[in-house]
């Protein structure tokens, strides 16, 4: 009659990993340090999170029909994109083998063979081996060995498990398997697929100097790679702009973000893909697995810049006194006095010096992809001193259809220098006339008008305007 019971010594789990070596007598399969299998590698990189990888690689064909390896392509790569060209060559059928050797794999797909296991006594050192077969790997391993059933437990005693072979379809790297027809000989063979996994950004640093009111600009493409492989010496092309991926949208979380306040019409000798800019990589570089890389794209010292103040109210209503926008407003023109250049969708951070010397964070926004020539403005906070307060003074029905609205606007200033905040009232949709205004303004959009109010240093200003609505 079989006996059960617990043997000490090693739990080994779907979803965890082995604690202790679990070691493969084979040798007949890649493993991980060997060197790379690619050979001259170019990769496009889109904004989208999708990637054009094309490798071009010298193979050794058999003349008629073979099976070719390709490891070291990407563990996520998108197989119905794959294409394998070259002279003389022509594709009978392609496998992706995702399946990767890891110790909770290797146990997995040893359900029904013999392994050993190899236990060593702790007092004496002394080593002994006994063959096991592998029943289940569910939450642990079940292993038949001799009459009896015994359940691995990790309970810190050493025990390994030995393997006689890499079970099939395993491989030590992500690789693609092409059975081809071919003429024969040393081809160079291009392939060509898309994957998910490689992504790049751009960030913007940028140091604002207040007294001279410029800015200093450093923009860097960030790179970031989690396909499960690395590319080695890559030449690396960049596509700003948002290319179509078969669908989706766009959306999310509502993060503060830099405004266009009035898109750029300018261009530059920059290359084109399209309606998307490329942007090259000046060297080959290699982008590791699980890495982030920053490349400098744009540095641009003393540009005009100014600081100012935005504060917008929502609907014709009262409000408690609330802060207003901290905003630097810059231009993006190549014809002297902006960054000169087109801006790729990103974060910009900003900076200032404090009285040391020693530059300080004081904000970010996410800008969107800006044209050359573009007026920008940058959120960088909420300002300490300057407030509005919003007051509806009278409301009157002069008919079934029309309201009249008397608006008042006080805006205090607690710091040491004079300032102008540039307030707009919004949700000024349909037929909404202005007929009276203590200050003039000016209509900037369908729905929002804006006044420019100068307010001094420790000062207060008010600004009262009376609107004719249909609400």
């Amino acid at each position: 009659m079989m006996r059960i019971f617990l043997l000490r010594g090693l739990l080994l789990g779907i979803g965890g990993a082995a604690s202790l070596p679990l070691l493969a007598q084979s040798s007949d399969i890649p493993v991980p340090g060997e060197d790379n299998a690619q050979g001259n590698v170019a990769v496009t990189i889109y904004q989208n999170g999708q990637s054009l990888i094309q490798d071009v690689r010298q193979l050794s064909l058999p003349k008629g029909r073979s099976k070719q390896e390709l490891p070291d392509v990407s563990a996520v790569i998108r197989p119905e994109t794959v294409t394998l060209s070259g002279p003389g060559i022509g594709i009978v059928e392609q496998n992706f083998d995702y399946d990767l050797l890891t110790p909770a794999k290797l146990m997995e797909k040893a359900v029904g063979q013999t392994v050993t296991l190899l236990r060593t006594n702790v007092a004496t050192g002394a080593e002994t081996r006994v063959r096991a077969k592998v029943l289940a790997v569910n939450g642990g391993v079940v292993l038949q060995i001799g009459d009896t059933i015994e359940v691995l437990r990790d309970d810190g005693l050493p025990v390994r498990v030995i393997f006689d072979k890499v079970p099939p379809n395993m491989r030590a790297r992500p690789t693609l398997s092409v059975t081809v027809e071919a003429q024969g000989g040393n081809v160079p063979a291009t392939l060509s697929y898309l994957t998910p996994g490689l992504g790049w950004s751009a960030d913007y640093v940028t140091l604002f100097d207040d007294a001279a009111q410029t800015i200093d600009v450093q923009g860097w493409v960030t790179l970031t790679n989690n396909t499960g492989t690395g590319y080695k010496e890559a030449n690396v092309l960049l596509v700003a702009g948002n290319t179509n991926n078969g669908g989706g949208f766009r959306g999310g979380y509502s993060w503060p973000t830099g405004t266009i306040d009035e898109a750029g019409t300018e261009s530059n000798d920059r290359e084109r893909l399209g309606d998307n800019y490329l942007y090259p990589l000046a060297e080959r570089t290699t982008i590791a697995n699980a890495q982030q890389k920053q490349v400098s794209f744009l540095d641009v010292k003393r540009a005009p810049a100014k600081s100012t103040y935005e504060f917008t109210n929502g609907w014709l209503s009262t409000n408690e006194a609330a802060s207003a926008a901290s905003v630097l407003k810059f231009s993006t023109t190549g014809k002297g006095g902006g960054l000169g250049d087109q801006l790729p969708q990103g974060t910009m951070r900003v900076y200032m010096k404090d009285k040391r010397g020693d530059p300080q964070f004081i904000g970010e926004s996410i800008i969107e992809n800006t044209p050359m020539g573009s007026s920008m403005s940058i959120r960088t906070g909420e300002a300490f001193d300057v407030k509005v307060k919003t007051v509806v003074e009278e409301r009157t029905r002069i008919n079934s259809r029309r309201w009249r609205t008397k608006m008042r606007y006080d805006l205090t200033n607690a710091s040491a220098k004079d300032i102008t905040v540039d307030l707009a009232q919004a949700g000024l949709w349909g037929d909404v006339r202005v007929i009276q205004q203590s200050q003039e303004g000016s209509r900037v959009s369908a729905d929002k008008m804006e006044w420019k109010v100068p307010v001094s240093a420790n000062g207060k200003a008010t600004l009262s305007v009376t609107f004719d609505s249909r609400y």
